[in-house]
């Protein structure tokens, strides 16, 4: 079982969840529909990957309530701007074969188009109409952040970045966690795998790798979406929740992290 973390709105998240980029087609049909036969419940996409339909086809594969199923889906700039959203989900909804989504994110705050905070008051009315349960950013900075938060009603329930060990974001986790906002890692395992201490501690707990990253995702109270259209990782990726990380383990993954000025840059970055 999937443990599971609250949002500020009163629905809950799955702490982990299967990523689908770049899958597409046929391969991204295939491997949601293994990914909800091993257990996962938590899907995330995204317009701009271009598999919303063959996630929608895996989801309907797996053969599971919807009820029981997480969907996040998010909008890049194409959906920016006063009431793009709109038109935006009902093509989403459509593709993915849902009359609702889970969670939906600003794929990336684009900060020099201006438009975002016009986009989240869509994102609002969105949720209003029950088209979406919660809505959330992704690649949000604590300087978007605190804009959005100035000038609009509803904090966001999730912010979705690039985080691992080797890039920690203590300053954007710290500003999510002091707002009630649940911080989700995309990319959690990447470049991260074969450090010797990483190596180290998976040998420490016979354990792979992958494990020992994303036990340090779970133990730090965060979200993490891997990706592997592999079965078996699938299931691998899955078998965390039955052992821990001692401090000392976590003081060693702590030492990985590259700083501040590692990984995307939220100002210049997407589309």
């Amino acid at each position: 079982m999937i443990p599971s973390i609250a949002l500020n709105d009163g629905h809950t998240i799955p702490q982990l969840g299967f990523g689908t980029w770049p899958l597409r087609g046929e391969d991204a049909a295939a491997a949601v529909s293994a990914a909800i036969g091993a257990g996962y419940r938590h899907i995330d996409t995204a317009r701009k990957y271009g598999n919303e339909d063959s996630v929608g086809e895996g989801i309907r594969r797996g053969g599971v309530d919807r009820a029981e199923l997480f969907i996040t889906t998010k909008f890049d700039g194409e959906f920016q701007g006063s009431d793009r959203a709109v038109a935006g989900l009902q093509g989403s909804l459509e593709l993915l074969g849902t009359d609702y989504v889970d969670l939906l994110l600003i794929h990336w705050p684009l900060p020099a188009r201006g438009e975002f905070v016009s986009t989240w008051r869509t994102f609002e009315r969105l949720r209003a109409d029950g088209l979406v349960r919660s809505i959330g950013v992704s690649n949000f900075t604590p300087a978007h952040l605190e804009v959005l938060l100035a000038e609009t009603d509803v904090v966001p329930a999730v912010n979705q970045i690039q985080l691992s060990p080797v890039i920690q974001r203590r300053e954007y986790r710290a500003f999510d966690d002091a707002h009630g906002i649940v911080t989700e890692s995309w990319s959690p395992i990447k470049g991260v795998l074969d450090e010797a201490v990483v190596v180290e501690v998976a040998e420490k707990h016979d354990r792979t790798p992958a494990q020992i990253v994303l036990r340090w995702h779970v133990q730090n109270g965060l979200v993490a979406i891997p990706k592997s259209a592999d079965p078996v990782r699938m299931a691998q990726n899955l078998a965390v929740f039955d052992f821990e990380l001692d401090h000392g383990d976590l003081a060693k993954l702590d030492t990985l992290d590259g700083g501040p000025d590692v990984g995307a840059d939220s100002d210049v970055e997407g589309h």
